[in-house]
């Protein structure tokens, strides 16, 4: 979501990298001399080393309290805590060397700084947020207090100044992923995953709109790069920091355009606050 690649490093230097899409936390390990607690190197190329050098405001917003999922993927363990200023697997910006190199480490930043930019209308151009184990829909967390934690950041985007120029891409993980049938199209090494939903919001997308491109996280990284860096890439070949990616994920031919799922040209729709846990209603049709 943030770099288009996984990796496992050994040095700062992004060279050092190789390919691990299992567990890039292994090798490399680190002291901090701060903390005493052990970081891995995330030394190869993201997304925020382009933004910086063009100037694009970003944030990167995590929800606190404690992470949402388990390290080992065991569906219980003990809670850990999840903060702004600390590093972990949902909230991996602060190990990369690029944001410690270029001091955008004040762009990692509680949940709250989001509502507060929303409602002044002062939201940075490119920003992810993430949850807590409450608000993830993780099990052992209720659906519905997910469902209403999303709600709440959609419907404050909405009702702010910045909405006509808001994108919003809504995605989730695995989500019933394991029951995908779809063998995922080969694209490099990596391959693509197993199929999830995904959410196009904004008051200038399609109105009823079903995108059948062939389409992955890489294509969110791909519309930020077109929208705000003239399309430039994260390409060890032109970004002037190369790293041993396998390839470049944002310009492989089989992955689809999400501009497509726009139309500029129409007048902005208005937004539309949903209630954040709406009345069941039941009866016969």
């Amino acid at each position: 979501m943030v770099s288009a690649w996984s990796a496992k490093c050994t040095s700062p230097d992004p060279m050092s990298c190789k390919n691990e899409l299992a567990n890039p936390q292994s090798l490399g390990m680190q002291l901090n001399r701060n903390t005493k607690e052990v970081n891995p190197e995330y030394a190869w190329t993201d997304l925020t080393y382009l933004m910086y050098r063009k100037n694009v405001s970003w944030a990167y917003y995590v929800d606190e309290g404690t992470q949402p999922d388990c390290e080992n993927d065991a569906m219980f363990c003990d809670p850990k805590p999840q903060t702004a200023a600390a590093p972990e697997i949902w909230n991996p910006l602060p190990w990369f060397e690029t944001v410690k190199q270029d001091n955008q480490l004040g762009n990692i930043q509680p949940l709250d700084n989001y509502y507060t930019a929303a409602k002044a209308g002062n939201l940075p151009s490119v920003m992810w947020i993430v949850p807590n184990q409450m608000h993830s829909e993780h099990p052992p967390a209720l659906v519905s207090t997910g469902q209403a934690h999303t709600t709440s950041l959609i419907n404050a985007a909405m009702e702010s100044p910045d909405w006509n120029t808001t994108a919003i891409f809504l995605a989730w993980d695995d989500w019933g992923g394991f029951y995908d049938h779809v063998v995922p199209p080969v694209v490099d090494e990596n391959g693509y995953g197993l199929r999830v939903p995904a959410l196009v919001i904004s008051p200038y997308a399609k109105k009823g709109l079903i995108d059948h491109q062939t389409l992955s996280f890489d294509a969110y990284l791909r519309f930020i790069e077109d929208d705000f860096l003239g399309s430039e890439r994260i390409d060890p070949a032109t970004d002037n920091r190369p790293d041993p990616r396998p390839s470049v994920r944002e310009n492989n031919p089989l992955l689809g355009d999400l501009r497509s799922d726009f139309d500029f040209t129409q007048s902005p729709r208005a937004g539309v606050a949903l209630p954040l846990y709406p009345l069941n209603r039941t009866g016969s049709g």
